[in-house]
């Protein structure tokens, strides 16, 4: 593999696209070893198949607000590569969507659909549309105007879309509704439904769940555990909610949340009524956590900051890409941190990746910590083939097997001569082999 040839081709067809590109070259030097060691994937030019979407399709939304104007918007789905299953990934709805995130995501998702062990391929999706001020009637119609488009596009053994950021059980519901209109079937084409319709007990802590499951085996390596841990957890949506229940139940104390406005350092630990504020501050659909430290005195508000800067055990970053850079590393490892484990979708920049590495850091990547989302997602899809539900107790376990074993290919892959385990290696090298072999035996399609 000549890694900086394949790039520069990738920057020449896709100028700007800084996200996806970057995502490529991380799984790429991560594979470059095992790539060279089996020449049949040259030979079947794996490389070249795997770095392009299978396809991309991008739709105009119109909608009507409540003043009666005609709002126009840009819909996508990306879908990358389905040779271990269906499509499966989540829709965004947020002003920062363009190509470069999405194929960023949708080629992420591939690996990490790939870890679970699941039958899933790996897509992404989404729009523009910010939901954040809009009315429930003004995300009903625009959901609705987005599936119009959505749903010639998707179904339960073709594409199976989820929720991401700005797309949670409300946006969920309206896609599903019009779905079923027009497909005129009850089947398990989206995953993150209701309760009441064909959705899994934990779906919406379960990224969080998965996360802190995942650092728990990665602290185990160590003789270490969360009981008595400092943590440090950045965003404040359903991965940061779920994962800070899941810490303060193993005995951590977590002690920030953050927003795009700042951080919110409670050295109290946010724990009982304090987690419960946190699902009152997101069901008001203002994207700040200031109010937090309004409703609790003892707690600062940060403005403008990251939550980095605290001394803490374990740093739990699950807001957004690219949110922890290099200083906000150097400040983790200087204040004693021992575990790194990315809760969000790559938000920690290379730079801060290769210093985590060279200080012998526990890190572990996105792709592999936080898959507990979408395995979830791929026990919501089995529940509704076989038409029943299974109970939290039993997601629950099926879920800590997951992680588990997602735990166990990154070290079986990333275990060095020296007993630390890369973490990154070892997700890329699992999620890789499995796609491309399975690759190979399709032959070239």
């Amino acid at each position: 593999m000549n890694l900086e040839k394949i790039m520069n081709n990738l920057e020449k067809k896709h100028p700007g696209e800084n996200e996806y590109l970057q995502a490529v070259r991380e799984v790429l030097e991560s594979i470059e070893e095992v790539y060279n060691e089996n020449p049949h994937f040259e030979t079947a030019n794996i490389i070249d198949r795997l770095v392009e979407p299978d396809r991309i399709l991008t739709f105009k939304v119109c909608w009507v607000d409540d003043s009666g104007k005609v709002q126009v918007n840009l819909g996508y789905r990306v879908q990358f590569n389905n040779a271990i299953g269906p499509y499966k990934g989540g829709l965004r709805f947020h002003p920062s969507v363009n190509l470069s995130i999405l194929k960023f995501l949708g080629f992420e998702q591939i690996f990490k659909n790939s870890l679970t062990t699941l039958p899933m391929g790996g897509a992404k999706g989404g729009s523009d549309f910010d939901p954040k001020g809009k009315s429930n009637a003004e995300i009903m119609r625009f959901c609705q105007s987005f599936m119009l488009e959505l749903w010639k596009l998707i179904g339960p053994e073709t594409d199976v879309p989820a929720g991401d950021i700005g797309v949670g059980g409300r946006e969920i519901g309206f896609l599903y509704g019009m779905y079923r209109k027009l497909a005129r079937e009850n089947t398990g084409v989206l995953t993150g439904k209701g309760l009441n319709w064909g959705g899994s007990l934990i779906r919406p802590e379960a990224t969080g769940f998965g996360a802190v499951y995942f650092a728990k085996e990665m602290l185990a390596t160590k003789g270490e555990s969360f009981k008595g841990k400092v943590v440090a957890i950045s965003g404040f949506g359903n991965v940061a909610w779920g994962a800070t229940i899941k810490a303060t139940e193993l005995g951590a104390k977590v002690v920030t949340i953050s927003g795009p406005d700042g951080y919110i350092y409670d050295p109290d630990g946010i724990s009982g009524e304090k987690i419960d504020y946190l699902l009152e501050l997101r069901a008001s659909n203002q994207d700040i956590v200031k109010p937090y430290s309004y409703e609790f005195p003892n707690a600062q508000f940060h403005q403008g900051k990251r939550p980095w800067e605290v001394k803490c055990d374990i740093a739990l970053p699950c807001a957004t890409q690219n949110e922890l850079g290099k200083d906000d590393a150097a400040n983790l490892i200087k204040n004693g941190v021992i575990c790194v484990a990315e809760g969000a979708n790559m938000p920690s920049t290379p730079e801060a990746i290769e210093l985590f590495l060279a200080n012998k850091v526990l890190f572990a990547p996105g792709k592999a910590v936080n898959a507990g989302g979408v395995a979830t997602s791929g026990l919501e899809m089995a529940q509704n083939a076989m038409k029943l539900s299974w109970p939290m107790k039993e997601v629950d376990e099926r879920l800590h097997h997951i992680m588990c074993s997602i735990h166990d290919a990154c070290v079986k892959y990333g275990k060095g001569s020296d007993g630390y385990v890369n973490y990154v290696k070892g997700a890329n090298v699992a999620g890789f082999l499995k796609v491309a072999n399975a690759m190979l035996d399709q032959g070239v399609i």
